[in-house]
């Protein structure tokens, strides 16, 4: 099976090799067919400690085995800033 790819904001690097990235996606309002943003923050394995000090860069995580109590996700890879 496939590893889910998302791409976020980084929003905190405050902790040693994780860092907080918050994914923000579109649905549609179920009446009103608007569309509307919901975000969910996501905590991921950065073994190198390479996003220290980069709060608001746009990185893409990949999905991976636990590797503790809420870390399932790791850093995949930096992507343009927007």
């Amino acid at each position: 099976m496939p590893k889910r790819i998302l791409e976020g904001v980084v929003v905190s690097d405050k902790m040693d090799k994780t860092i907080v990235v918050k994914v923000e996606r579109r649905v549609q309002h179920p009446i009103y067919k608007k569309f509307i943003r919901r975000s969910k923050k996501y905590h991921a394995h950065d073994e190198t400690n390479a996003f220290k000090g980069k709060v608001g860069e746009r990185v893409r995580i990949r999905e991976c085995r636990p590797i503790s109590r809420t870390k399932t996700w790791e850093v995949f890879a930096e992507t343009a800033k927007a």
